[in-house]
């Protein structure tokens, strides 16, 4: 390499200033090292960059064509500087997120609405899957943080729990338990019910449940979703066990949820790669989510 950023830096202090000496207070160091190191320069080049004449330095015209360069030079670090300036102070940058399909629709439009506004130079992606494509979009890097319940352990995913998010009932708006300040799962169990499949988490969830209890419960129609139960019991189809995150939702107009007796938790894990390291974006939507827990309680149903 003929030329290392420091020789680079001299040559154009000097350009800039016409003089060694000037290039020296510039640069804040001395004028022999100026000195010393445009003539190395110059050698390693084996080209003359100036010429002495009465005192005063001159470029020759190689160096002003090298100047042009070097120009581009300084201006391709000024903007490295200026992306990593931008990096730092969050004004730029894209988060990538998933997440189940009923939290895309409550808790992660308030999360990105902050973050937004704290940061909003930042562009987001917001992926909504099933969970085990979910964790697969973890590993292969098509998602920085993901956000889910009833999650399985996988030994290259960290999962921290984020919010408690009890289960609740989801009843018809003109349903008679809606007159219940809380409901069981017996009073469920003996509606026409809404379930979930086997193949998913919270179907054998739910089955569980049920069991525990002493109950059997035989669903009028089965889903795969929370939000599609949510929607099921909005037509007034039956009854269903959703978690109190996903009536954050504005569409759920017709859905009165009620506690249930001796209710569980399903908390809201945020999951992220643990090979992965953490951007500073990332970090910021994670302080977002933990920010929100504070006045959670502004965000939850008025039935609670």
């Amino acid at each position: 390499m003929r030329l290392n950023l420091r020789q680079i830096e001299v040559f154009r202090a000097i350009m800039q200033t016409g003089s060694i000496s000037r290039a020296a207070g510039l640069l804040n160091v001395s004028q022999p090292a100026v000195s010393r190191l445009l003539s190395y320069t110059e050698q390693r080049l084996g080209l003359k960059l100036f010429e002495r004449i009465k005192g005063r330095l001159y470029p020759t015209p190689e160096a002003k064509r090298l100047f042009v360069e070097v120009n581009l030079v300084y201006q391709g670090v000024q903007r490295v500087n200026e992306v990593a300036e931008d990096l730092i102070e969050h004004r730029m940058g894209h988060l990538r997120l998933a997440c189940v399909p009923s939290l895309g629709q409550g808790l992660l439009p308030h999360a990105i609405a902050r973050f937004l506004a704290k940061y909003p130079d930042v562009r987001v992606s917001l992926f909504t899957m099933r969970p085990h494509v979910l964790i697969n979009a973890l590993l292969t890097q098509q998602a920085d943080l993901a956000l889910v319940f009833l999650t399985d352990p996988h030994p290259s995913i960290e999962a921290t729990q984020i919010y408690g998010n009890r289960l609740v009932a989801a009843l018809p708006a003109n349903h008679p338990l809606t007159a219940r300040n809380v409901v069981s799962l017996e009073d469920l169990a003996a509606e026409k019910f809404i379930g979930y499949s086997h193949d998913t988490q919270i179907g054998q969830f739910m089955r569980q449940l049920f069991a525990d209890a002493g109950l059997t419960i035989r669903p009028a129609v089965e889903v795969q979703q929370v939000d599609i139960a949510c929607a099921m019991v909005q037509t007034g189809i039956g009854v269903a066990l959703i978690d109190e995150i996903t009536p954050l939702a504005p569409v759920w107009t017709r859905v009165v949820v009620r506690p249930v007796e001796n209710a569980v938790d399903t908390p809201v894990n945020l999951l992220r790669a643990t090979f992965e390291p953490m951007s500073r974006i990332g970090q910021a939507f994670i302080d977002v989510l933990q920010d929100m827990k504070k006045d959670w309680s502004s965000l939850r149903s008025p039935t609670f």
